[in-house]
């Protein structure tokens, strides 16, 4: 009896085990979603491959400036007498800007008045002893043929003639030299009016009535005013060294200033530096970038301009009668448009990402062989040895539930999307998030649940 009893629990505890494994393997099937629950797999966000044209863009940060501004430094020193102007004004080629005190460079010239009439008197003077000594020269020649004066005499007057006519050559360059200097000192003041080079509005006054100003003689004068073309301005950007092969001239661009935070305006490249501005040289940090000017061709500052845009003030279009006002300084960001592909198959930029197909090949090829070779590769030196790494660019596209791998081949890009070139079409449905899932977590063949209600992408 004790033995029947044995019997029957041995087989109620074997019943047990084979129940346990089989709940324990339907809990595992259902978990991965290869039986029971259809929706059970990763949540994903998608969006459509679709054709678009995208244009590539180029970003730098920069200061709006004048496309032409002159600084005004004098040519003389001296004490400012009139300053004829204020910043902010307009002024036209040729308009008083400055007066310098003028007695000193008056009295300079009076001077030389002075001493290019003491040197015509000489002239005068050496011409007068230049008749006497050829009348001499001529009359001690006769004398000589016919031998009433010696050699000696003869010769003497002949010495007497040829150094007055030197004298007189000497006395004429004096007059040249004192008329040069003359012509100078009247140039220095002339110097002392300063007036406007070109039409344009004066910034960065820097000096006061009263004030002394050093000239350009010999080092860099003061720096008084600034006459500008506020109606012609430009943005200098700096471009990094990798993007600045993709920038050209007459490149369009799009132009965004600080002080209008939502407008944006048109502009066109107009040079591109050749030498390299260097930040941090021989640091880890050291930033390598060219100039490049963006003319804003978008009307600006109409007031500034001598010829005023005329506008149809009857318009109830608030965008119409704007007009910006850019000054010197303000901080703007320019999008340079480098590239552009019409009608291409394109996706969201982080719908794109990559895969290392080395590493995967690896793990289906562990995952396949039995627990023996397993072993025997784990003891194997080779996989000591650092494995090539194969790395692609992929996008994962769902069909039937399914989240399938595709290599793709990419162009250009915009801010929000990236061109296909190969392996993928458009209406294809592309998974586009989450980033975590996108990036790490999903692999090729996994089962996904589509939920678009975090995020849409046009």
């Amino acid at each position: 009896m004790a033995k029947k009893k044995s019997s029957t629990s041995k087989l109620l505890m074997w019943i047990g085990g084979v129940l346990g494994v089989i709940i324990a393997l339907g809990l595992t099937l259902r978990f991965t979603g290869v039986i029971g629950n259809s929706e059970t797999g990763k949540e994903v966000e998608t969006a459509t491959a679709k054709l678009k044209t995208i244009t590539q863009l180029v970003s730098a940060s920069g200061k709006v400036q004048p496309e032409i501004e002159v600084i005004i430094r004098p040519d003389v020193s001296g004490e400012i007498i009139e300053l004829a102007v204020k910043e902010g004004d307009f002024v036209r080629e040729g308009d008083l800007l400055v007066r310098i005190k003028p007695d000193i460079y008056q009295a300079q010239i009076d001077n030389l008045n002075a001493a290019l009439l003491t040197q015509k008197a000489r002239l005068e003077q050496t011409k007068a002893s230049l008749i006497r000594a050829e009348a001499a020269h001529q009359r001690d020649k006769k004398l000589y043929d016919k031998d009433l004066i010696s050699e000696m005499d003869y010769i003497q007057s002949k010495s007497e003639w040829e150094s007055q006519k030197a004298s007189l050559k000497a006395a004429e360059y004096q007059i040249q030299s004192a008329e040069a200097q003359l012509r100078q000192a009247q140039e220095e003041l002339e110097q002392t009016v300063i007036r406007a080079p070109q039409d344009g509005t004066v910034t960065g006054l820097g000096v006061e009535e009263g004030e002394r100003v050093l000239g350009n003689a010999q080092m860099a004068g003061t720096e008084m005013m600034r006459v500008s073309l506020l109606d012609r301005m430009e943005v200098l950007v700096e471009v990094n060294e990798n993007d600045i092969v993709n920038v050209d001239f007459a490149d369009t661009t799009r132009i965004e200033v600080d002080a209008y935070p939502e407008r944006r305006f048109n502009g066109v490249v107009t040079e591109i530096a050749n030498s390299a501005q260097v930040t941090g040289s021989g640091t880890n940090e050291q930033v390598t970038n060219y100039q490049v000017k963006v003319r804003i061709i978008t009307p600006h500052n109409l007031d500034s301009s001598p010829e005023k845009l005329v506008r149809n003030e009857a318009s109830e279009d608030p965008e119409e009668m704007f007009v910006p006002k850019f000054r010197p300084g303000m901080s703007a960001t320019v999008d340079i448009e480098t590239q552009t592909a019409t009608n291409v198959v394109s996706v969201p930029i982080q719908a794109v990402t990559v895969r290392d197909f080395a590493k995967d090949e690896k793990a289906q090829k562990a995952e396949s062989d039995s627990a023996e070779i397993m072993l025997a590769s784990s003891q194997d030196h080779s996989d000591l040895t650092i494995q090539e790494e194969d790395i692609r660019k992929v996008v994962f596209v769902v069909e039937d539930g399914q989240a399938i791998r595709k290599e793709v081949e990419t162009g250009i890009s915009d801010n929000t999307h990236i061109q296909i070139l190969s392996g993928v079409n458009a209406g294809e449905e592309i998974v586009i998030g989450s980033y975590r899932t996108l990036s790490n977590l999903l692999k090729d063949g996994d089962n996904v649940i589509v939920n678009n209600k975090v995020a849409t992408f046009n």
